[in-house]
């Protein structure tokens, strides 16, 4: 029989690994919590009506499509199952739900479904997995978490403001140092205005998301294919090239685009949110203004984020924007919303890379009773009861194995302490505590015991 596998793009995590991740998570959820961020969760599985046409036509095609359940064939017509017939038609037919792609569209459905029994702005975060059709590698998976953090119902720069914030002091407590870039969706249009493309700005915007990954002279080349003529690309170079610190940034860009209105528009709001951000204390991290950062999704239409780890090669670890027109496509136009997403994965993979795991947020069980048999073992769990009601992660060994045995396999979990109740211990109404990393041992009542662990 063959060894079973699992789906490539996918992962098992070990108990270690779940201790890990689930630091990173309680880590986001309580700097969202202390912005007033409240939590909700939405099916796996959507409509592929709610989900089509929402990531632009590369996104489309990253959707995992679910068959519908039964015989889903029986249905179709006969002349859609031929070779070379429409493949779309056949799609149709049979497919009616997908696995959700990320969490800010299904967000939006929730937003125009519920939309009586909400307290405008709503102020939601969400984590759970999606799940995507790309080709696996290095930071890339076809399941993964995303940890969303969204306000809809304000237009207020404010947000940005605190979402830029939330950022900063999630991977000051992870840790990690980062790069948080910012953008303006309107700069990018009244880039194409500047370079006489207007109505290329989709194509400009992602084929320059791309830069990182596959190099200026490839988003040219792609540029070009995609209809931009040769004198507008010549006209985009040095505004890609373009450096020198925020403000400046900020004051050359007001020339190049002095007649391009939503293109001021865009330098403004950007302003707008590095001087609230300043005025708050700033960032730790460093806050750049990125002017190539395009976040390929169609539906950002104001500031824009992209977070990048300085330490470890890896994609981007956050992105987000506003996006002021998402829930008009579900009925409920006017609504405007902005918000963020923490890639999980990879955070994990860069904390797993740089060993930035506090020892006490990932550790397991702290105290491990050795089982001599029935009357000790009954003992054992009386302690043991004692020792969890002070908040201390215990075990009682199942079975009265052998000593080597036990003390294996408390080497084996990372269990710091060892207690021992034999024959001596019954009488005296004490227990032999064992320091497993030291290896000093000692006679103490269960109190005493309890206070030594509590201390570590």
């Amino acid at each position: 029989m063959a060894k079973p596998s699992i789906p490539k793009g996918t992962r098992d995590f070990s108990p270690v690994e779940m201790a890990r991740r689930n630091y990173i998570f309680r880590t986001i959820r309580e700097v969202y919590a202390l912005y007033g961020f409240r939590q909700i969760e939405t099916p796996a599985m959507e409509n592929l009506s709610t989900l089509m046409g929402k990531y632009g036509e590369e996104g489309d095609k990253l959707l995992f499509k679910i068959l519908n359940s039964g015989d889903c064939f029986s249905k179709v017509p006969s002349d859609l199952l031929q070779p070379g017939s429409n493949s779309a038609k056949l799609a149709a037919c049979i497919c009616e739900k997908g696995l959700r792609y990320d969490l800010t569209v299904p967000f939006a459905r929730y937003v125009v479904q519920h939309r009586e029994e909400l307290q405008m702005p709503f102020k939601r975060y969400q984590i759970q997995p999606v799940w995507r059709a790309d080709r696996p590698q290095k930071g890339r998976y076809r399941e993964f978490y995303q940890c969303d953090a969204d306000v809809v119902g304000s237009d207020s720069l404010l947000c940005e403001t605190e979402l830029v914030q939330i950022i900063d002091e999630v991977f000051c407590r992870l840790g990690i140092r980062v790069c948080i870039k910012i953008n303006n969706r309107k700069i990018l249009a009244g880039i194409a205005e500047a370079i006489g493309a207007p109505d290329s700005i989709t194509a400009i915007t992602v084929a320059i998301d791309k830069l990182d990954k596959i190099g200026l002279d490839n988003v040219n080349a792609e540029l070009l294919a995609a209809g931009l003529s040769p004198e507008a690309v010549d006209k985009l170079q040095p505004i890609l090239a373009m450096d020198g610190s925020n403000e400046e940034k900020l004051n050359t860009l007001t020339g190049v685009l002095a007649q391009s209105e939503v293109g001021l528009k865009g330098i403004d709001e950007v302003r707008t949110v590095l001087s609230m951000v300043a005025r708050a204390g700033g960032t730790r991290a460093r806050l750049e203004l990125d002017l190539t950062l395009a976040r390929g999704l169609n539906y950002y239409t104001g500031c824009i984020f992209e977070v990048k780890a300085l330490d470890v090669e890896i994609g981007s670890i956050t992105g987000g924007g506003r996006y002021d027109n998402l829930t008009g496509i579900f009925g409920l136009p006017g609504l405007s919303g902005v918000g963020i997403s923490f890639g999980a994965d990879r955070i994990y993979d860069v904390l797993n890379q740089l060993d930035l795991y506090p020892a006490k947020a990932v550790s397991g069980t702290r105290l491990l009773f050795i089982n001599f048999g029935t009357m000790e073992a009954a003992q054992a769990i009386d302690y043991a009861a004692q020792a969890r009601r002070a908040g201390i992660a215990t075990e009682v060994y199942p079975d009265a194995a052998k000593m080597k045995k036990q003390m294996s396999y408390a080497n084996a979990q990372g269990i710091p302490f060892v207690a021992l109740i034999g024959e001596t211990e019954m009488a005296a109404g004490k227990i032999t505590l064992k320091d497993m990393r030291s290896g000093e041992q000692r006679l103490v009542t269960i109190e005493e015991a309890i206070a030594a662990v509590t201390a570590e």
